[in-house]
């Protein structure tokens, strides 16, 4: 059976790792996805960015190479959603990470105290 959290990550990411030893600690069951061989199809991704509430742009992993390589803090001015969720499901990389997924919200980044508020 399916845990009720999906947590999409990368192993290389240290936030990744620290959300997944949090969520262990509390025992909490989730699904592990990572996002750079399982990257987020358009479709998942907007609907996504309709649950959390957050723009587009919150969705960006601004720290990452391809972020500065693809100059998306220009495109992020210029571009319509829709073009800037393609450019999110061509490359899990592109993606800020860690994801939580429950069936009626999605968070960005580890906030333990949000986590916790949705969990608990």
């Amino acid at each position: 059976m399916d845990a009720p959290v999906t947590l999409l990550c990368y192993s290389g990411c240290g936030t990744c790792r620290k959300a997944e030893k949090w969520l262990k600690e509390k025992g909490i069951a989730y699904n592990y996805r990572p996002i750079k061989e399982e990257n987020p199809s358009e479709e998942e991704l907007s609907g996504w960015i309709v649950k959390s509430g957050l723009p587009v742009a919150k969705f960006f992993n601004t720290s990452g190479q391809a972020y500065r390589e693809k100059n998306m803090k220009e495109k992020l001015k210029t571009c319509s959603q829709e073009a800037l969720v393609a450019i999110l499901a061509e490359d899990g990389m592109m993606v800020k990470r860690p994801i939580l997924l429950t069936d009626e919200q999605v968070l960005v980044g580890f906030d333990e105290k949000r986590w916790a508020d949705l969990l608990f």
